[in-house]
């Protein structure tokens, strides 16, 4: 069978991150749920994790007009779930789950029974209880109305403090990053971040790096400036006590990676360069796989920029520091984006055990039941 998730544009490479994510995630099928079940890109993205045995699609929506839309798509809907949330027997069970939520709490129950209703709080519920494995949502909202259901609802992992997210670039340059693949933070949530927050940005995206590809992340801290030797601004201050405070908060939760900045972003992903400014011996410097944005602007600015002029393929924005996996698409996204974000999300639901072995030792008895 051909793993290969996008014929439309195939790179000059043997095995990328997504074929490799795709093939395990047949071996190891997971439940994802869409709140805008009938997006057109969204529909037929389920098709192609149905068709490449990924798992079970579950779109939320009206059950009508989803089989309508797939009609006139000419995509068929077997292997997918519809579900209608006024209407699921998950309704009831999810209304008492709202009480302990301290962000829905105090409300009346006629409001909360009108929060249930919105396609995202039912997704994310839907999550949080275990009956999802994974939750794609951003098609038709703004960042900010998608990420809201999930930070209201979904808790974040024990030892993180600050939520964020990460895009992952695939572009063809297979000399940049590990075989073409950078991961890019925060490049959506956090707008300005301190020195703490970045740090924990930079822990927590590394390991979600090293769960989905096993190896060793080099994380490069970026700026205006590589290790300038008169700092000039706050920001270069807060880049590197944010490299001291990630250094050890990734020793005592155990992620091994290695941390540098400030770094320029040429300095960072370019040998030749990082060798003519003095980093010929560094372990990061030239090599960097993980790029660690000091704000908003500059993470969002360059991710764009990048997927407009370079025409790269980004996944994401993947939620990072949550306790469940979720990602939040753009608006403009395509099926393909669509795709691969949710094979990427899935997988992080994968036990990094079973995702890191190799296929010929896989064990099978522990698939999920996909009802």
């Amino acid at each position: 069978m051909n793993h290969h998730p996008f014929p439309l544009r195939k790179f000059d490479r043997a095995m990328s991150l997504l074929d490799t994510l795709t093939a395990k995630l047949q071996r190891h099928p997971k439940r994802i749920v869409y709140p805008e079940g009938s997006d057109p890109r969204i529909i037929q993205a389920a098709r192609q994790l149905v068709t490449w045995r990924c798992g079970v699609p579950i779109l939320l929506g009206d059950r009508a007009a989803i089989k309508d839309r797939a009609k006139r798509l000419d995509v068929r809907l077997d292997g997918i779930r519809i579900m209608e949330p006024g209407r699921s027997d998950d309704y009831d069970l999810f209304l008492p789950m709202l009480d302990s939520l301290p962000a829905y709490s105090e409300l009346p129950l006629d409001e909360r029974k009108k929060l249930l209703l919105n396609h995202h709080n039912f997704a994310a519920l839907m999550l949080l209880s275990g009956r999802a494995d994974a939750l794609i949502d951003g098609a038709t909202v703004t960042t900010s109305s998608g990420l809201r259901s999930l930070f209201r609802i979904i808790p974040k992992q024990p030892a993180v403090k600050t939520a964020s997210s990460m895009l992952i670039l695939d572009q063809e340059n297979t000399k940049v990053g590990t075989n073409g693949i950078l991961f890019l933070a925060d490049c959506g949530v956090i707008p300005d971040p301190n020195s703490s927050q970045l740090a924990d940005i930079a822990v927590s995206t590394t390991a979600i790096v090293r769960h989905l590809t096993g190896e060793k992340p080099r994380v490069a801290f970026l700026s205006f400036a590589s290790h300038a030797r008169k700092p000039v601004h706050d920001s270069i201050y807060k880049i590197r006590e944010a490299v001291q405070i990630a250094e050890a908060i990734g020793a005592a939760r155990g992620i091994d990676a290695d941390y540098e900045g400030e770094l320029q972003l040429d300095t960072a992903l370019d040998p030749v360069v990082a060798a003519q400014k003095g980093f010929s011996n560094s372990i990061v410097a030239g090599k960097a796989n993980v790029l660690i944005f000091p704000d908003l602007n500059s993470g969002n600015i360059a991710s764009k920029m990048l997927q407009v002029v370079a025409n790269a393929r980004t996944y994401g924005q993947i939620i990072v520091g949550l306790e469940k996996p979720c990602a939040e698409i753009s608006r403009g996204a395509h099926v393909y984006d669509v795709v691969g974000t949710s094979i990427i999300t899935a997988c992080q639901a994968i036990d990094r055990a079973l995702l890191n072995r190799k296929a010929g030792g896989e064990i099978r008895d522990g698939r999920p039941k996909l009802t």
